[in-house]
């Protein structure tokens, strides 16, 4: 857990942290699967909405940003957070605070630290596969099986294909325990016209899980519903 003296502990008025959509934050976990815009569009909508979020990101994700983006995601948890912020367009709103993934005694490694829930986006088969035996090898795992243990919300989206019986095994594993699974599966009865909007139907769809509302998306005759 973060002492007084960290950089990254942030020191808010009590006005300030009446803005922040919820006191209690929500952990993001971001995991070695290819995808990582599913992780930046997240970001996004939910730093613009002015939730508290606590981000975990797996030491393989750092060879995916390579790959996928061609830039690489800095270690330093401060210098972490510029980085998501940079990448999701947000510079201000909300609240980020990135952990490194070797830090097991952080606060959302504690079941006594209470969250909104997590979402591992996007969640690799590897991620999956631990989940579904209780090993947990590093925060992320940790943090997700600590919500499992408590019986909060835990949202992963994985991004894998085709999918081994093993997998789906893994899965079916983690869906009789509650966890909810969004494939990275978008639709388009909302007429996407880019990557974006592809991205974005599947995060709405893995907030919503988490009964957050803040991607602006067109949804299935929602509006013939209203009337």
């Amino acid at each position: 857990m973060y002492g007084r003296g960290h950089p990254a502990l942030r020191v808010f008025t009590f006005h300030a942290m009446n803005d922040l959509k919820n006191k209690r934050p929500l952990i993001v976990g971001v995991s070695g699967a290819s995808g990582t815009i599913y992780a930046v569009r997240a970001l996004k909508y939910l730093l613009e909405a002015n939730y508290r979020i606590e981000l975990v990101a797996s030491k393989a994700s750092y060879q995916v940003w390579k790959a996928e983006e061609g830039v690489q995601m800095p270690a330093d948890p401060v210098k972490q957070e510029q980085f998501w912020r940079e990448r999701a367009g947000v510079a201000t709103g909300g609240l980020l605070r990135c952990h490194s993934a070797t830090d097991i005694g952080a606060n959302i490694a504690s079941g006594s630290f209470r969250t909104l829930g997590t979402l591992i986006v996007p969640c690799s088969m590897g991620t999956v596969a631990k989940l579904a035996t209780g090993v947990s090898s590093d925060l992320l795992e940790r943090a997700a099986d600590v919500q499992i243990k408590e019986g909060r919300k835990l949202v992963i989206v994985p991004r894998e294909t085709p999918l081994s019986l093993i997998h789906l095994r893994n899965l079916t594993t983690l869906a009789e325990v509650g966890v909810r699974i969004v494939p990275a599966i978008p639709a388009w009865y909302h007429h996407p016209q880019t990557i974006e909007d592809l991205v974005d139907f599947v995060v709405a769809r893995a907030l919503d899980q988490l009964d957050i509302d803040c991607v602006p998306i067109e949804r299935w005759k929602e509006d013939a519903a209203k009337l």
